[in-house]
């Protein structure tokens, strides 16, 4: 079928469509300007989600590596701190899960920035590495 010249386009993973996942958790997303002027703040607690391969190309400074089995070992005590977690980019949701799941143990100031390392990256932002 063709809508004024442009052919019909179908997007997805090839299956059925279907309806979007609805999470009863929301996120607290912070853009990468916020999470910048949190940086070196000590309480404020930065988990990196990605890959070890990724985490070892560079990570926000003072990021702590969260893609590990005992991730609830790395949470703080207080339940009010203030923890951002980030994955690759947009495309990523690691990150997305890893702060729900954080947020169901009763943590109560978790941000999520969409941008993740890449995008930190590609602005230019400080790295370190391990």
């Amino acid at each position: 079928m063709m809508v004024a010249g442009i052919p019909h386009v179908f997007a997805g993973g090839g299956s059925e469509m279907a309806p979007a996942t609805y999470h009863e958790i929301q996120l607290n997303t912070i853009t990468m300007v916020e999470a910048e002027s949190l940086l070196g703040q000590k309480d404020v607690l930065f988990f990196d989600v990605n890959t070890l391969e990724l985490w070892a190309e560079g990570f926000i400074p003072g990021a702590t590596f969260f893609n590990v089995d005992n991730w609830k070992d790395l949470l703080p005590k207080e339940k009010d701190k203030v923890m951002i977690f980030y994955c690759a980019n947009r495309l990523c949701n690691a990150s997305e899960i890893a702060a729900r799941e954080v947020m169901k143990l009763g943590y109560t100031n978790v941000r999520q920035m969409h941008d993740g390392i890449y995008g930190w990256r590609l602005s230019g932002r400080p790295t370190e590495k391990p």
